[in-house]
């Protein structure tokens, strides 16, 4: 479990380690509509959603990035 000293140290740790769909789209180099698919197929989980924003762990965005950046590697040899 996380302990916080303050209010200020959980909004940092929050800034860095989830992102909303627009940082997580910038991070996958993706389109919002391909953002979706990736929800949709069970490709990345969403930590939270509300009607008009998802929210996601950044190391899982990291990790779907790692993912299809080796589909590439594989695709161009």
């Amino acid at each position: 479990m996380f302990n916080f000293e303050s209010k200020e140290a959980l909004a940092e740790w929050i800034a860095h380690e989830v992102v909303s769909t627009a940082e997580a789209a910038e991070l996958l180099n993706c389109s919002r509509q391909n953002l979706h698919a990736f929800v949709t197929s069970g490709k990345l989980t969403p930590i939270k959603e509300t009607n008009r924003e998802r929210l996601f762990w950044r190391s899982d965005v990291l990790a779907r990035k790692e993912e299809a950046s080796k589909y590439k590697k594989k695709a161009s040899t």
